[in-house]
């Protein structure tokens, strides 16, 4: 009879708590069979970009507005006719995360409404209601915005959030949820000052809601998610991490981001003893790790992590770190250390042994390092471990301020690359010309100024166990 009660408690635990379900039916994500020909062809599509942007005789304009060398942005910018042709990002990204559809095929979805009053029943117009949809949608924004979120927004499968020619803004409760889904492209949107919440019901489907345990205050939670990409994004100010990537995500691909103000900055891998993890794979490329970051970016439990044509802008404790023995493929960095002379190194192996990690495959090519910094390298020959890997070689990382000069947002709110305003034109996504730098936080579709939010420190509350 006990035996039978346990049975039946567990049964129930998995099925309101996310951890339970993935205990009872852990299955392990099928991994790219040759990670290290993901790698080449990263390396060999920065090296045909920068070529062909070497090669073309173009006019000092158009190189500020096009062809910078960083293939994803040459891809789609490139076009003179891109704002009516937005699907064509898709097919753009590069690395594990290279799959990711996101909404590609699926109809135009415009957010005409920033508030976020009802998490069971979200209005149409709105980003939740979006978001939850069954049918793949590209969402776009009418105009600037600063949503607000009251409970984390969980997203389901084939979106694309695109913020191009709009000042997006999601602060608040959450943020945003990627839990047992997969094609979510994330683009051009700041998020920051994410808060816990929880403790009560919110929709994930048309047809399903559900009651939620405590949210961590992640920027950008992926929970067994898998075909990821997030594109140009500015991530900041979060109680917990700004990207975590846990539960047997994998296929994910985090690009030209720019991450500032941060502790935690980056979680891939659950726990130690979380084996599914160990088929993670991840692609970290052409992002700027900007000022008042202090550690994880990332920190690496299992899986394959291929760091490729970051900057590293100081850091306070460490920039790589991990354990349970991640293979960690640094090419073509910039690492500036931080002027503390006990904070130099680059890598951090956690709670483990020298004796333990020695055989861990850590490994450094073509990166630079600044002020002091340094790279402490291990495993197996590059010969043994890495094959063809190194083939192409990667991208100097003198060229990292070409890579890297629009990392974040783009256009209105951005850093400095006027993309414009998103509008219609015959039914078909547009832009309105003009002049569009505006500062972070412009006027919303309300046409109400909105104020830099100021979060005090006193929520002292306990993570759950489950994310870390």
């Amino acid at each position: 009879m006990l035996s039978e009660t346990c049975i039946v408690l567990v049964c129930l635990l998995a099925s309101f708590f996310p951890l339970g379900r993935s205990l009872l039916n852990i299955t392990f994500p099928t991994p790219h069979p040759k990670p290290e020909h993901v790698v080449q062809d990263v390396q060999r599509r920065v090296n045909e970009s920068i070529s062909r942007r070497q090669t073309l005789q173009i006019s000092k304009k158009d190189q500020s507005t096009c062809l910078t060398g960083n293939p994803i942005d040459d891809c789609w910018k490139c076009d003179p006719n891109w704002p009516n042709n937005r699907q064509r990002l898709a097919d753009c990204a590069i690395g594990f995360g290279q799959n990711a559809l996101g909404g590609k095929g699926g109809e135009y979805y415009i957010v005409t409404d920033s508030s976020d009053d009802d998490a069971v029943n979200p209005k149409p117009g709105t980003l939740r209601y979006a978001v939850i949809q069954e049918e793949p949608l590209w969402i776009v924004f009418a105009g600037n915005m600063h949503i607000r979120l009251k409970e984390e927004l969980i997203f389901n499968s084939y979106k694309t959030l695109d913020g191009r020619g709009a000042n997006v803004h999601i602060t608040g409760g959450g943020c945003i949820t990627l839990q047992y889904i997969s094609n979510v492209i994330i683009h051009n949107i700041h998020v920051h000052h994410c808060v816990p919440s929880g403790n009560t019901n919110v929709r994930s489907s048309p047809t399903h809601y559900g009651w939620r345990t405590l949210a961590d205050g992640d920027g950008i939670s992926l929970f067994g998610a898998k075909d990821i990409w997030i594109d140009h994004c500015s991530l900041s100010h979060c109680t917990d991490g700004l990207i975590d990537a846990i539960m047997g995500s994998t296929g994910i691909t985090i690009s030209n981001n720019f991450f500032s103000h941060h502790n935690e900055v980056m979680l891939l891998g659950h726990s130690d003893g979380y084996l599914p993890d160990s088929a993670m794979q991840v692609t970290i490329a052409f992002n700027h790790f900007g000022e008042k970051l202090i550690q994880r970016m990332p920190r690496c439990r299992h899986g394959y992590i291929h760091v490729v044509n970051n900057d590293y802008t100081q850091w306070e404790m460490y920039a790589i770190g991990g354990s349970a023995n991640p293979t960690i493929n640094s090419q073509g960095n910039r690492f500036t250390a931080p002027s503390d002379p006990d904070a130099k190194e680059v890598t951090k192996r956690l709670d483990t042994a020298e004796g333990a990690w020695k055989d861990w495959n850590w490994r450094s090519e073509g990166d630079i390092m600044v002020n002091g910094a340094f790279f402490v390298t291990s495993g197996e020959s590059l010969e043994v471990n890495y094959e063809k890997a190194y083939s192409t070689e990667p991208k100097s990382a003198a060229l990292i301020d070409m890579l890297v000069m629009h990392a974040g947002t783009l256009g209105v709110g951005g850093r400095g690359n006027n993309l414009g305003m998103f509008t219609t034109n015959g039914g078909l996504p547009g832009l309105i010309s003009g002049d569009d730098d505006n500062d972070d936080y412009s006027d919303d579709s309300g046409g109400h100024k909105l104020l830099c939010l100021c979060f005090l420190n006193f929520l002292y509350l306990i993570p759950l166990a489950v994310m870390l």
